[in-house]
């Protein structure tokens, strides 16, 4: 039996073959039950009266089993169930980052003391603490508050004041795929056989392999067919030939820029910009449709109405071909992560960690368009989930001091375009490289100091 050390989960993919139209209806149903159902648990339970319910998940579930909802919406179970944990997931999600936001507002408060940021990290990892302080409740002081000089009348306001602001009521509006657990499915014939609404009846979805599963699946629903996303446990590879330190730049033109010059994926910036032009001008054409129709509505040319909405306003088109590029970009992607780790044969990897956004910026439509169909976050985590596969330390550092300095003397360069001149020494090459560089010397000088 493998250990938990030497095992991780990935997600592979079962299609079913093309389905008829009446299974493709009940599956929308079911889809948008689902939706209901998180909706409903988002509305009861995502404030803060309900805060300590949420672990464990059964307190909600066996609330949510005698309200009534499952039977009005005829949901059986195995969906029920599963839409009513995953909502509770989201909320517990919902107040992480919520914390989180606190936290940073907590460290960056000039008017608080040492002692008062311990009280409040204190509060924020205690739910019970912290679901007393907003609903004005009483509740026993922690051990390591006991003694300490602060004002705990203010420091309850300034987080109740904190989380109204940051704390939202999560919702969604996906109704394209919903979860079922193990006893609502099996298999016969090469078919997946899954519960229907009717007691003891089941749904066909014939399958395109014979895999059969054991585990909780989520199932994604396409125009005619569904897409079936299963976990399953990989064991990870031990690479004995791997020894080698390796220091990279994740850049868009470059995917990835390594500090001894070699550089992998230089393609993508000629894949990505075709098609963020392409979608840009498209859609560009369809906002003017968009506008011709608002127009004819309300001069009520109902002639015209229905000619835009039968001829231009179809998304399956336009859908399949972004879905297309993506895909196709994807691949692009984790082959050449593939190459590096082939060629390069790294035990660990540094790169630095996301820089976020100047939010004061204004960027041009062009870059903002750029920016928005960036597969750098996708590079990050393909990065980070094929290291843990191959047994790869991935190292994050902090940026500062990696792009505007010379690699070479240390002095503030210029950067113009992709290059990189330093007037102080000469030195000329690109950002990508000398950012690679400038990580190399980051992190051995903090591991050789």
């Amino acid at each position: 039996m493998m250990s938990s050390e030497n095992i991780m989960t990935k997600v592979v993919w079962q299609y079913s073959e093309h389905l008829p139209e009446e299974t493709m209806e009940f599956l929308r149903g079911i889809a948008s039950d689902y939706c209901k159902t998180k909706n409903y648990v988002y509305e009861k339970y995502a404030g803060i009266k309900s805060l300590n319910l949420l672990t464990p998940v059964y307190n909600i579930l066996n609330e949510m089993r005698h309200c009534g909802l499952r039977e009005l919406l005829n949901l059986p179970a195995v969906y029920y169930e599963l839409a009513v944990a995953d909502a509770v997931a989201d909320i517990k999600r919902n107040w992480g980052m919520v914390k989180n936001k606190i936290g940073e507002c907590i460290t960056a408060n000039k008017n608080l003391s040492d002692e008062d940021r311990i009280y409040l990290r204190t509060v924020l990892k205690l739910n019970t603490m912290y679901a007393a302080v907003l609903n004005h409740q009483e509740y026993d002081m922690p051990k390591n508050a006991i003694g300490l000089e602060i004002d705990v009348t203010r420091l309850h306001n300034l987080l109740c004041r904190l989380t109204r602001r940051y704390l939202s009521q999560p919702k969604t509006d996906r109704m394209d795929f919903f979860r079922i657990s193990p006893n609502g499915y099996s298999y016969k014939n090469g078919t997946m056989r899954i519960v229907c609404r009717i007691p003891r009846k089941r749904v066909v979805l014939p399958l395109k392999d014979n895999r059969i599963f054991d585990r909780q699946i989520q199932i994604q629903i396409k125009q005619n067919f569904v897409a079936l996303a299963v976990p399953v446990t990989t064991k990870i590879k031990k690479h004995n030939d791997y020894t080698n330190t390796v220091y990279l730049y994740i850049g868009s033109k470059d995917m990835l820029t390594l500090s001894n010059g070699n550089i992998y994926g230089k393609q993508l910036e000629s894949i990505v910009n075709p098609e963020t032009e392409r979608l840009a001008k498209k859609n560009q054409e369809r906002c003017k449709m968009y506008t011709v129709l608002e127009q004819s509505t309300r001069c009520g040319n109902r002639q015209k109405v229905q000619h835009i909405e039968s001829n231009n306003l179809g998304k399956l088109k336009y859908d399949r071909q972004k879905e297309k590029e993506r895909r196709r970009t994807e691949t692009f992607i984790n082959a050449e992560i593939n190459r590096m780790f082939r060629v390069e044969k790294p035990v660990k990897i540094v790169i630095t960690r996301p820089i976020t956004r100047n939010r004061t910026k204004i960027y041009s439509h062009s870059v903002n368009r750029k920016l928005a169909r960036s597969f750098r976050g996708y590079i990050r985590e393909r990065l980070l989930y094929k290291c843990k596969l191959n047994s790869i330390e991935l190292v994050e550092i902090n940026a500062k001091g990696t792009g505007r300095i010379c690699s070479v003397c240390g002095a503030e360069g210029i950067r113009q375009g992709i290059e990189f001149v330093c007037e102080n020494c000469g030195y000329k090459s690109t950002i990508a490289l000398n950012s690679a560089k400038n990580i190399q010397i980051k992190y051995t000088d903090a591991n050789n100091g």
